[in-house]
């Protein structure tokens, strides 16, 4: 026993398991894994409280709409719980297929490719594209997926300021004309709810002849006609050579999805690694995404609640002089800028009913310490009150 535990303490993985800093870190400000017991529309259930869900991306409110839920009923029915493999081993189903038509369809793109995981379509759509000695010219607020797949990739990085076309350009210029270069953007970036400023990168795309990935997981559903995305909301969407995304958030589904041309989608088949070995999206996860799309195509008073919840909400915030970070979107930070101001503003939205998210670096830029929120369809005039008076509350506590 003795043995065992000295062998436990000497070996290096396991001392750094042991005296992480960021694990004692997050598990003292309670960051990340809170367990819910249970959701209803807008409301969660921690540790027996009711809370208002204040932190969810779904921003449309699908997950459990009529619709959505028959669809992933019956092809439970049809197809039982999984496809047991990859695509290219197993085969893919007429689920996946006609769920990436739907999806190629509503974002004006040739072909499509889902995956299983939001994060693996983000990563893939570097990985199938990069390669060593390609330059890829990155947005320094991406998603960590982006950076997995840049770093998978090979190829090299250059990193510009958070949506400074100015700073792409003047790196561009820097490049040999002769090296194949790729642009990544978020349509909305997800911590700070800004809009990329698309007509200006597609513009310096162009002039340097790059390849242009978007990551729109934020801006379907929430932007463009019908929720197209960032893309359809600047008309822009022959411009963007890829845009990526996720299910799980206005689809009220899992999984992820990749959009091009037809010959790029066939080339991302062939040469990345994570769509070719990842097991495939269930059934259920693509017949509630298949739904939910017809949802959105069908009652755009979904989109328009969105809007109007977010008008009123960001609105209130400004009211009481809160810094939400200049977003223009339903995803609205609360910078406090001090960590254990931040963290006690979260506990106080928790301890009147609200359930939000509290972040800290390096999650966030140093003295960017917030609490992130984000406003759905669903959330209804009792639920304002609530977050209101919650807010109220932790702005007296400061």
């Amino acid at each position: 026993m003795i043995r065992s535990l000295i062998k436990k303490s000497s070996n290096p993985i396991r001392k750094r398991c042991d005296k992480d800093d960021f694990t004692r870190l997050r598990k003292r400000y309670e960051i990340w894994y809170n367990i819910l017991q249970e959701q209803n529309g807008t409301r969660v259930f921690r540790d027996g409280k009711e809370l208002v869900m204040l932190a969810s991306n779904e921003y449309l409110g699908l997950y459990d709409h009529p619709k959505v839920i028959e669809a992933g009923r019956r092809a439970l029915e049809k197809w039982g719980g999984g496809t047991m493999g990859a695509r290219s081993a197993n085969g893919g189903r007429a689920f996946h297929e006609e769920l990436e038509e739907r999806l190629a369809a509503f974002l004006g793109k040739e072909a499509c490719h889902v995956t299983s995981a939001g994060y693996l379509s983000c990563m893939s759509s570097l990985t199938g594209f990069a390669r060593r000695g390609d330059a890829v010219l990155v947005d320094k607020n991406m998603h960590s997926s982006v950076w997995d797949g840049i770093r998978l990739s090979m190829a090299d990085v250059e990193r510009f300021s958070h949506n400074n076309p100015d700073h792409l350009r003047y790196l561009l210029e820097q490049l040999d004309p002769n090296v194949a270069k790729i642009i990544a953007i978020e349509g909305i970036y997800s911590m700070e709810g800004h809009i990329c400023d698309l007509p200006e990168f597609t513009s310096i795309a162009k002039d340097f002849n790059c390849f242009t990935v978007m990551d729109d997981a934020h801006g379907i559903g929430v932007l463009g006609k019908k929720g197209q995305g960032t893309a359809s909301h600047f008309g822009l969407t022959d411009q963007v050579d890829i845009i990526t995304g996720s299910l799980s958030k206005s689809l009220g589904s899992t999984g992820g999805f990749i959009a091009g041309d037809a010959a790029s989608i066939d080339y991302l088949r062939t040469h990345s690694k994570q769509v070719i070995f990842s097991a495939a999206l269930s059934p259920c996860q693509s017949a509630c995404a298949i739904a939910a799309l017809g949802v959105m195509d069908t009652e755009p008073e979904w989109l328009e609640r969105l809007w109007a919840n977010t008008k009123r909400y960001k609105a209130f915030l400004d009211d009481l002089k809160l810094d939400t970070w200049d977003s223009e979107t339903p995803a609205i930070p609360i910078i406090i800028g001090n960590r254990e101001k931040a963290y006690h503003f979260w506990k106080n939205l928790q301890e009147k009913g609200v359930f939000a998210i509290f972040a800290t670096a390096p999650g966030v830029p140093p003295g960017k310490d917030l609490v992130r929120t984000a406003i759905s369809a669903r959330h209804t005039e009792e639920d304002f009150e609530i977050i209101e008076n919650a807010i109220r509350y932790a702005v007296s506590r400061m």
